[in-house]
């Protein structure tokens, strides 16, 4: 059975945690010199000890994320260096090391389990040196108390400003549910506040008509955390550091030992390619919105903060569309029945809401049946918020295993977003971008918890290397642009009416708008973070780097002032440390199952979705990605069918 979200425990937590990790360093001391060679006898308790700390760790670092306070943060700060100093010296057991390199096994799930143990030690540096083991338990705690103050240095910048705007014609062409949200009163006058806040700052960004205010909100935004700069200086210094003490040239070559991805020059060679094949394209694009901008207001010059304002001006004028025209068509329940449905039929699960304990009123959990027995756990928490900290993203809590006692645990999991709340007058509505979102982040949750595989470290996301633990998300949001499944859920808020064909057409039209542009971006960020990890870079060299690689790859040059790295959570608060190539490395597997699961016509193909569920979500991290891929399509993925999914080179 599931677990039950609480946590009335946040001042004895870090406490409470260190005992737990004390009983179980106890516990795996005394594997690792025991007699037996046995996986059952050995790995199992390991893995059921892998599953109490995620239970009992989980929600706090769950909560500090959504719900934060100053309470969380404290906890949670005095935990991080608990977790890391335990990982740290279980990750240099010899004797646990030896042990597993001696246990044999026939099961190929095992087998992998094994293989991924044995790598991990390796790299966690096992086979150094006492001095030196000591030296990395130091870098590792020092590493994660540096992420999470990055984390939390831009979330306090985020929440610290504010936009505020009293004159009515500088917010006319908002949405009335973005100016909803915005809309106060003061002294008896309307005025309108923005913030950092994602849904906020995107609402100006791109619908703001006064060019001054959008700037002074990129600026700030742009601008973020400067004191993030030192901290990123030491993480680099640090990782560096652990990559040489490791044996390996640079951060990058010991990122790669558990990716997709096997070689520097592969990584490169392939952002290189879609970075040539994109550019000139990319160029086209910018000067149409460059001459429609001029042609529109006369400007002579776009800037960066003008992008979004310009580009859904020209997006409507040349297909009528206007994310604007989507959002009554998007309630967010109804958008989430629908997908939950759709998931439903096509992978042969129901899912029923539950009554259960949340953190939080507008978090909706529900429980998963496959053939009317009881699989999983989801919870979804969809509204922003102040104290949730900004973006979308998937968390797994439990995971589907069977213990040594032969009991199967169950999986569960949290998808988050942070989607413009209901207000007094306007239900909680979402932009068709919001749509592709919430169909991401499923998709990752489906990977987790439609998992069949018995052994914990290799079941659900677990195991999957980070270049491939995108390609579900990427491969279910890919449907949130097809007709079909649109009109499933997408009916007026006010009157009910089902959204207009021409508007589902128009949708699709502007899917690959400024494709180009937007590859390039994501190409500029992963060539950043890639090449920032194969030597030492500090101080001004980190932005000289950032501006050399946008000479590549960005046909509009960003503003002087521009500190991007400074928020760049996914690499120095997140696991993507030279591995944001995952994105477009991920993609190209998800765009070539795409097409292999629709036909022509855009109708799903039932055959080849059942095989997805079988082949791919079901074994988790059990086997390589590129070889459950070859087992489901008979082949290897083409890179053409990422450049067609976006219509470039057409």
């Amino acid at each position: 059975m599931f677990q039950t979200f609480q946590l009335d425990n946040l001042g004895t937590f870090p406490r409470e945690l260190d005992a737990l990790l004390t009983r179980q360093k106890s516990a795996i001391d005394e594997l690792a010199h025991s007699e037996s060679d046995d996986y059952d006898a050995i790995v199992k308790p390991l893995e059921e000890m892998d599953e109490e700390r995620s239970l009992f760790f989980t929600p706090l670092s769950h909560l500090n994320s959504v719900l934060n306070s100053e309470a969380t943060q404290k906890a949670y700060e005095e935990s991080l260096p608990l977790l890391s100093r335990f990982h740290s010296e279980i990750s240099q057991n010899t004797a646990l090391f030896e042990k597993l390199k001696r246990i044999e096994t026939d099961n190929a799930q095992r087998r992998k389990v094994l293989e991924n143990e044995i790598r991990d030690f390796r790299l966690s540096g096992a086979e150094l040196p006492e001095a030196q083991k000591k030296e990395l338990e130091a870098i590792d705690l020092e590493l994660s108390e540096l992420s999470n103050r990055f984390s939390q240095n831009l979330l306090d910048a985020t929440n610290a400003y504010e936009l505020i705007v009293d004159n009515e014609e500088d917010v006319a062409g908002l949405p009335e549910s973005d100016l909803s949200a915005a809309r106060f009163e003061e002294e008896g006058k309307v005025k309108y506040r923005f913030t950092l806040q994602i849904p906020s700052y995107l609402a100006y960004m791109t619908y703001g008509p006064n060019r001054e205010l959008r700037e002074k909100l990129y600026r700030a935004y742009t601008t973020r955390a400067p004191e993030n700069a030192a901290v990123i200086d030491r993480i680099l210094e640090l990782r560096q550091k652990k990559a040489r003490l490791l044996g390996f040239a640079n951060y990058a070559e010991y990122a790669l030992q558990a990716r997709d991805a096997k070689y520097e020059e592969e990584v490169l060679e392939f952002l290189e390619t879609l970075t040539k094949m994109s550019r000139r394209q990319g160029e086209v694009e910018l000067e149409e919105l460059r001459d429609f901008a001029r042609r529109t207001d006369g400007l002579e010059e776009l800037a960066s903060y003008d992008v979004a304002y310009y580009a859904e001006k020209l997006k409507k004028h040349l297909y009528a569309f206007d994310e604007n025209d989507t959002k009554p068509y998007f309630e967010r329940q109804k958008v989430l029945d629908g997908l939950l449905a759709i998931v439903s039929e096509l992978f042969g699960m129901r899912f029923a809401p539950v009554d259960v304990p949340v953190w939080h009123p507008t978090v909706r959990p529900y429980d998963i049946y496959r053939s009317e027995k009881l699989a999983g756990r989801i919870y979804f928490d969809l509204e922003a918020r102040k104290e949730k900290r900004g973006g979308a993203w998937m968390h797994d809590w439990e995971t589907r295993f069977v213990d040594t006692r032969g009991t199967t645990h169950l999986p569960s999991a949290f998808v988050v977003g942070n989607f413009a709340p209901a207000t007094e007058s306007t239900p909680s509505l979402l932009r068709h971008d919001d749509v592709v979102t919430l169909f991401h982040e499923m998709g990752h949750a489906i990977h987790h918890l439609f998992s069949t595989v018995d052994e914990r470290s290799v079941s659900g996301i677990n195991g999957v290397a980070w270049d491939v633990v995108e390609f579900p998300s990427q491969f279910l949001e890919n449907f949130a642009y097809e007709a079909a499944i649109l009109r499933r859920f997408a009916f007026h808020y006010k009157n009910g009416e089902p959204i207009p064909d021409d508007l589902l057409r128009r949708i699709k039209a502007a899917k690959n708008f400024q494709a180009a542009l937007g590859m390039l971006r994501q190409l500029e960020f992963a060539t950043f973070d890639f090449r920032l990890h194969r030597k030492l870079y500090q101080g001004d060299e980190v932005q000289q780097l950032l501006d050399e690689v946008r000479e590549q790859t960005s046909p509009l040059k960003p503003p002087a002032y521009n500190r991007f790295q400074h928020g760049f959570a996914h690499i120095f608060a997140g696991g993507y440390a030279a591995g944001y190539y995952s994105y477009k490395w991920a993609e190209v597997l998800s765009a070539d199952a795409f097409f292999a699961c629709v036909d022509e016509e855009g109708n799903f193909v039932k055959e080849k979705a059942e095989g997805y569920h079988r082949h791919i979500l079901s074994r988790g991290g059990s086997e390589e990605m590129s070889r459950l891929y070859q087992e489901w399509l008979g082949r290897k993925p083409k890179l053409q069918s990422l450049l067609k999914l976006y219509g470039i080179g057409e």
